[in-house]
């Protein structure tokens, strides 16, 4: 009697600790809805289009790397002046404007990735791309609820900053 009771006891509680998890739906993927990670196959892209593609991803993320390592580290050095008691103010200020800078670098090798992704594709994919929103990203609040998080996700997916 106290096995099955323990047994059952541990299977509510297994039960009670992960309904959270599955309390959100799913996520940003191909059932999400979400456009930001849109599969290959959704925009019929040919074999050399999915090359160029595929070559302008990497070249993209080891173009940036060292960046969002860099926003990263500068936004660390950032909050450690804040948490000084007195924190000096030109300091803060200055730390600040740094890492505008190197967002503002960032935001401009995104906005060149994705003009040249937009030269290789056709007219029908450019729309499909359109449709779906993209650059729009999921969640609330002004970046879709996330932060710099720059991860490609499982499968094969086309990167969209």
């Amino acid at each position: 009697m106290k096995k099955i009771t323990l047994t059952l006891m541990v299977v509510v509680m297994g039960l009670l600790l992960t309904s959270q998890a599955f309390a959100w739906g799913p996520g940003p993927g191909k059932k999400g809805g979400h456009c930001r990670g849109i599969a290959m196959e959704q925009l019929n892209l040919t074999g050399d289009q999915k090359a160029k593609l595929e070559t302008l991803q990497t070249e993209h993320f080891k173009a940036t790397d060292p960046l969002r390592e860099k926003i990263r580290s500068t936004s660390v050095e950032l909050r450690q002046l804040w948490l000084k008691t007195d924190p000096d103010r030109n300091k803060v200020i200055a730390k600040q404007k740094e890492v505008r800078a190197l967002r503002d670098q960032l935001e401009d090798k995104r906005t060149a990735y994705r003009f040249e992704v937009n030269t290789l594709l056709t007219k029908e994919q450019k729309e499909k791309l359109a449709a779906c929103g993209w650059g729009k990203k999921a969640g609330f609040g002004p970046r879709g609820g996330k932060r710099d998080r720059d991860s490609r996700g499982p499968g094969n997916c086309l990167y969209l900053p």
